[in-house]
């Protein structure tokens, strides 16, 4: 399997290239800034350079059977690259995948964007919101992945995720990389998408049983 990840000297990003290069398949990570390329190579990925706010990213698809949109402006940011990179780049990528026929798109998404309350996260979860709905709407075979607050914890390999939990908390980022990984690799969560947190079911379980 071919993977293509946007986003791709991104924390989660890098561990699922890992995951993808240690279980045989070639994981392609897009990034800006040549100075990453020789951490993405060290994870056994191939670095591609684009610039998705600038750049035409279908040169780059290749022979992708897959794509994931793991990018993101950053807490750093301000509202105006909120639009270009979690939603306009988002949205180039889904082009993308749509002109040339790349029919798997995986997204790394928020939890909290049913009720979007006014506040500094707004502009950031606004944008998320749309780029999830311009996926919903798109034909292509997509998996929206709603993770909670993100930590550097190990992973401890087992998750709670179901298309509303009803609940927040938060998830470290190796059992995201590795959800992301499974949804890959099975069809389960096709044209789907859920919250997920760290919970006590084995992640290739609760991937593979999802309904």
């Amino acid at each position: 399997m071919d993977v293509l990840v946007a986003g791709g000297h991104g924390q989660i990003a890098r561990r699922l290239l890992r995951l993808l290069a240690q279980r045989g398949h070639t994981g392609r990570g897009l990034i800006r800034n040549p100075d990453h390329v020789a951490d993405l190579e060290a994870d056994g990925a191939l670095p591609v350079l684009c610039d998705l706010e600038h750049d035409d990213v279908r040169p780059h698809i290749g022979a992708a059977d897959a794509l994931v949109f793991a990018a993101g402006a950053g807490p750093g940011s301000g509202d105006a690259r909120k639009k270009t990179v979690d939603l306009g780049a988002a949205l180039k990528l889904i082009q993308a995948g749509q002109e040339l026929g790349v029919d798997r798109f995986v997204m790394v998404s928020a939890m909290g964007l049913t009720n979007i309350q006014d506040g500094p996260m707004r502009p950031y979860l606004e944008a998320k919101k749309a780029a999830d709905d311009a996926l919903e709407v798109s034909g292509l075979a997509y998996t929206i992945v709603r993770p909670g607050r993100l930590t550097n914890e190990p992973g401890t390999g087992s998750v709670d995720l179901a298309r509303s939990l009803g609940r927040s908390g938060e998830i470290p980022r190796d059992d995201v990389a590795a959800v992301l990984y499974e949804c890959l690799v099975t069809d389960t969560t096709v044209r789907a998408g859920f919250d997920l947190l760290s919970g006590t079911t084995p992640t290739g379980v609760a991937v593979a049983t999802f309904s």
